[in-house]
């Protein structure tokens, strides 16, 4: 059994024992409906009006889109007095919200019980370019309903965790060029004569709280039954338990609940497209320049494809990075 099979196998049981413990009465997960607005259908451009710095109106949203960093990435250290940079220096860490339930990329190593993968190490070469040091970071747990919360109040400086950028979100907090391209299926029993999402008609399927993936089941035309969770992993303990039909998130994510229970399958083709990016505070635009500036860096010199190849392999050969959009 490879390394990351057995990590694989160890979180699924941690989680699977923690989780159930949790339960009602150590049985079931309590289960709910979740009632949630109209939203666009998958591929329609939102309508949503960009109200900050770049952005006009509707006609002028590309979520993919961020500002343009500086043409020299600063040293560490050499930033101007009261900028962002220069306070999260002085303070001497970087504070960052990322998973802690996504396997391959935002994960605890059950091996070392260190936060690791894909997202963190993303987020560790922020903190490199910041203090030359990739280690003066502080991890804080964080869940999609909390995200922008703690970006809006400054919790965190910043966010990578798998976080989709789309014209709503752009209007409570700013976002980074996209470091990573994904898009949403459903992860079913193996076993299980379901093929996509058009066969969930009035069944349950499982997505987070505060989602872009819950909004899209709930959209979908085949009319499923979204249930809201806090965490990917709750997710798949339903689904183990048969409280629900299917999970449905960014493949990406289902790939690495897949690696846990090999009794489970990703199917159906993509129907929603989730660019992801860094989240960042609105206010911190000269943070979300430095930021993207790194990320100009990393996929410059090869970084990139290396954590790509360290983590995300068993989604298939290492792509190009996203090309990075700028609005300025």
């Amino acid at each position: 059994m490879t390394r990351n099979r057995m990590l694989g196998a160890a979180l699924a049981l941690t989680t699977v024992a923690g989780l159930v413990g949790c339960a009602d009465g150590g049985d079931r997960l309590p289960t709910r409906r979740v009632d949630l607005p109209a939203v666009r259908p998958v591929g329609a451009q939102d309508p949503a009006a960009v109200s900050g710095p770049g952005g006009t109106g509707p006609a002028s949203c590309d979520p993919r889109a961020s500002f343009r960093p500086p043409g020299t990435l600063p040293g560490s250290g050499a930033f101007p007095a009261g900028s962002t940079m220069a306070q999260i220096h002085r303070r001497g860490r970087l504070v960052v919200g990322v998973d802690q339930n996504s396997y391959r990329f935002g994960f605890r190593d059950p091996a070392t019980g260190e936060l690791t993968g894909f997202d963190v190490d993303i987020a560790r070469e922020v903190a490199r370019a910041i203090f030359g040091d990739p280690t003066k970071i502080q991890f804080k747990a964080t869940n999609s309903a909390s995200r922008i919360p703690y970006l809006r109040d400054r919790t965190v400086d910043i966010v990578v965790q798998t976080m989709t950028m789309n014209c709503e979100r752009w209007q409570q907090v700013a976002f980074s060029t996209e470091y990573f391209t994904a898009g949403q299926r459903i992860l079913v029993p193996r076993n299980a004569k379901l093929r996509g999402i058009a066969d969930l008609g009035g069944k349950k399927v499982c997505s987070t709280n505060g989602s872009t993936s819950i909004r899209n089941v709930a959209a979908a035309p085949s009319k499923p039954v979204p249930v809201g969770v806090r965490d990917w992993t709750d997710c798949l303990v339903m689904l183990q338990q048969h409280q629900v039909a299917a999970v449905s998130t960014d493949d990406s994510i289902l790939a690495g609940l897949a690696a846990q229970d090999p009794n489970t399958a990703v199917v159906g083709p993509r129907f929603s497209d989730e660019p992801y990016g860094i989240g960042v505070n609105r206010e911190a635009t000269d943070l979300v320049r430095f930021v993207n500036a790194v990320l100009a860096r990393i996929r410059a010199d090869g970084t990139w494809t290396r954590l790509y190849d360290r983590w995300l392999t068993a989604l298939g050969a290492a792509p190009q990075p996203p090309v990075a959009r700028y609005r300025d």
